[in-house]
């Protein structure tokens, strides 16, 4: 069979059917049996939460080519309207999988623990009693029955928003009419909890408001009713020529609430005449409609996972320690510009902590005498970030402190436009990037007066500044005084915050101004070194891989003999496997207890290794239309240690899955003593070093 040439569609899996693998990959964590209960009920709720972003931004983005008219074809060889049913098919498929773990197995063995998710049928006369009451009580004040027809027009639906719809009959009139009534679940929760204290019952809001419609509608026949949920277009594009890009940001994170509707789920035995009528008022098309067979939204599992107790249903808690080099002496704190002087720090998240690091640092520098400026850009941070508070003590302080929030970070736009309010109140120098690209690089850099010279310290990670997602997600940190890396910071932190067009840079790698370049160049030096019969090989760890022309680089060194492992979480576009083109390519896929963040990218040639880091993956949307940074690394100890975890990522087969020539991912289930699981062995590293070295725990 002849290899079909580069640019050939077959070459080149679907974004976003790829996306919707990675999906799979985290419900067959909900469904894996030796994963603990509330942990695979945890796993539901992260699938339904993830598919509703993927239709509020991805879905809406292709429904905006076809009502656009653009039928154009991507590498893959799909028009928009042949990926948007292909989706819905794929999405209707999983939904499937996920109701019958949900439904047939997660809530029968909650069950016996004494977590009773019951339907409202189920419960006893004293219970539902109790049910009753608290409808009564709380439940009943806040809802507003809205009625359509009868001269009133169809109330507008909230994004993400439960309701339930009820056909109505007037018993004088025999007019039939349709009624919709929202779940206040943000006001009361998704449950009503009862029972006793070695027993929760928790009945769906929902069904306590469809049990008690006949006081929302009294002396009316309630015929019928269903349950039912828009998801609606939540992307936008904001002009960066606007006068006022804070005001401009804020207005669309008002218009998003009024999207055009992407899709409508209702409850599959919802009756036809209600259904009908829904998809009528919203304008709907049947590709836009999905028919659910159980509870809708399951994203709202995650309140199950927060009850109270059941060490025993989740994995065991992990506390971050401190990282070795940063533990300082008995009863004296590490000095982190001490430290750094001397050679380079990895910080390894969540095995490391966020908090004896990242935090500790900044605030070391904020009450440095001696530090001269702090800068940090900021794309999502958490709502109590104590780095947003040691930035403003540093500025109290009469420290140059510069903040670059990334206002256009989507669903975390609020957030940033509230903490940079704040910052500009108490003297912060705030600024939103270049206009036209995302900020999406991860920098803190502290200029420091030491002697008659200042140094620059630079923090170049591969996640957010977040506390809260440090503790949840893989990433690594590069602490560094490196003078030409930290120089290259400082440059381009100028280019954020002033007006200038530095596209070059001494070591680091900084897109849109030539990363993918410098990507293809590695790739072309490790194709010259095997034909140069050294030992040549390409180790890379991502969230995505979609850009093609760094696909075809790696076709290419795979065809000219380079051996070649990706580790990609999310999204590949390659396909690994077909002969005479990417047989020496492996794709695997880790997904486990933490959120596989961090993206590294390794060229051995010879007896070298030359290993970057940072905040892009190798997507055209990160190499583009995004400022990112990639810092090379230059110490061997680190380097060794980001060697290490490649390694051992590669070598897990209890949370990988293998990518096939065919596009079908492929869980690796070994037996016996032969079991890796790099999540586990990294604890178990990280907690050996401490005890060691010594170190304080952090919590």
């Amino acid at each position: 069979m002849k290899t079909p040439e580069l640019g050939d569609p077959s070459l080149y899996f679907n974004r976003e059917l790829s996306w919707l693998d990675f999906n799979q990959r985290v419900l067959e964590l909900a469904e894996d049996p030796s994963v603990p209960l509330l942990e695979r009920v945890k796993f539901c709720s992260i699938y339904a939460s993830n598919l509703d972003e993927f239709f509020m931004v991805r879905v809406a983005g292709l429904w905006d080519q076809v009502d656009a008219g653009i039928d154009a074809r991507g590498p893959d060889g799909f028009s928009p309207r042949e990926q948007i049913q292909a989706i819905h098919s794929r999405a209707l498929e999983l939904d499937r999988r996920l109701h019958d773990c949900f439904d047939g197995v997660l809530r029968p063995e909650l069950r016996a623990e004494n977590i009773n998710i019951a339907s409202i049928e189920s419960l006893g006369k004293k219970q539902r009693a109790q049910v009753d009451r608290r409808f009564e009580e709380q439940v009943f004040p806040a809802l507003t029955p809205l009625v359509i027809g009868l001269g009133r027009p169809f109330p507008y639906i909230s994004n993400l928003s439960l309701s339930l719809a009820a056909l109505l009959r007037d018993p004088e009139t025999s007019t039939r009419v349709l009624a919709r009534v929202k779940v206040p679940k943000e006001l009361l929760g998704r449950f009503v909890e009862i029972g006793k204290d070695d027993e929760i019952t928790l009945v769906p809001l929902e069904e306590v408001i469809a049990a008690n419609l006949g006081m929302l509608f009294p002396g009316v026949e309630v015929i019928d009713h269903g349950f039912f949920r828009v998801t609606r277009d939540a992307d936008f594009t904001v002009s960066d020529e606007a006068d006022d890009l804070l005001e401009a940001v804020q207005e669309e994170i008002r218009r998003r609430r009024f999207g055009e509707v992407v899709r409508l789920e209702v409850s599959e035995r919802m009756n036809p005449e209600l259904r009908d009528q829904l998809v009528e008022v919203l304008h709907l098309q049947e590709s836009e409609v999905m028919d659910i067979g159980g509870l809708l939204d399951l994203a709202d599992l995650g309140d199950v996972v927060k009850v109270p107790g059941h060490a025993d249903l989740r994995y065991a808690p992990w506390a971050p320690v401190t990282q070795p080099r940063l533990q300082g002496e008995e009863d004296e704190p590490v000095d982190f510009f001490s430290v750094i002087r001397q050679e380079d720090v990895l910080v390894h998240l969540p095995y490391d902590s966020f908090t004896s690091s990242v935090e500790r640092f900044i605030n070391q520098a904020a009450r440095d005498p001696d530090v001269l400026a702090i800068k940090l850009t900021v794309y999502r941070t958490n709502e109590d970030s104590p780095l947003i508070s040691a930035l403003i003590r540093a500025s109290e302080l009469g420290k140059q402190v510069v903040c670059m929030f990334e206002l256009k970070a989507r669903f975390d736009e609020q957030a940033n436009i509230d903490w940079s309010k704040r910052l500009e109140e108490v003297g912060v120098h705030v600024t939103y990037g270049i206009p036209g690209l995302k900020t999406h690089t991860k920098a803190l850099l502290v200029a420091r007066r030491e002697g008659d010279q200042v140094r620059n310290y630079a923090h170049i990670g591969t996640g957010n500044y977040h506390s809260t997602t440090a503790r949840l997600y893989t990433d690594f940190g590069l602490f560094t005084g490196n003078e030409e890396i930290a120089s290259d910071v400082a440059e381009m932190f100028n280019v954020l915050t002033g007006y200038s067009r530095q596209s070059t840079y001494r070591r680091v790698l900084v897109s849109p101004y030539g990363m993918r370049s410098q990507i293809l160049e590695q790739i072309e030096a490790t194709v010259e070194a095997h034909r140069e019969d050294r030992e040549a090989k390409i180790w890379m760890k991502m969230n995505s891989l979609v850009d093609r022309k760094c696909i075809d680089a790696l076709y290419e060194a795979s065809r000219a003999g380079v051996e070649i492992e990706l580790n990609v979480r999310g999204i590949c576009c390659l396909r690994p496997g077909v002969p005479g083109l990417s047989d020496n390519i492996r794709v695997v896929s880790v997904v486990g207890a933490f959120l596989e963040h961090s993206r590294a990218y390794a060229f051995r040639r010879g007896t070298e290794w030359s290993v970057f880091i940072g905040s892009a993956d190798l997507m055209p949307r990160n190499l583009d239309s995004r400022v990112e940074l990639v810092t090379p690394i230059d110490d061997e100890t680190v380097r060794g240690q980001i060697l290490d975890v490649l390694e051992r990522c590669f070598a897990d087969n209890t949370n990988s899955w293998v990518l096939d020539s065919s596009g079908n991912w492929s869980r690796l289930s070994p037996e016996g003593s032969d079991r890796r699981n790099v999540q586990n062995e990294l604890r178990e590293r990280h907690l050996a070093l401490a005890e060691t070295s010594k170190p304080q725990v952090v919590g």
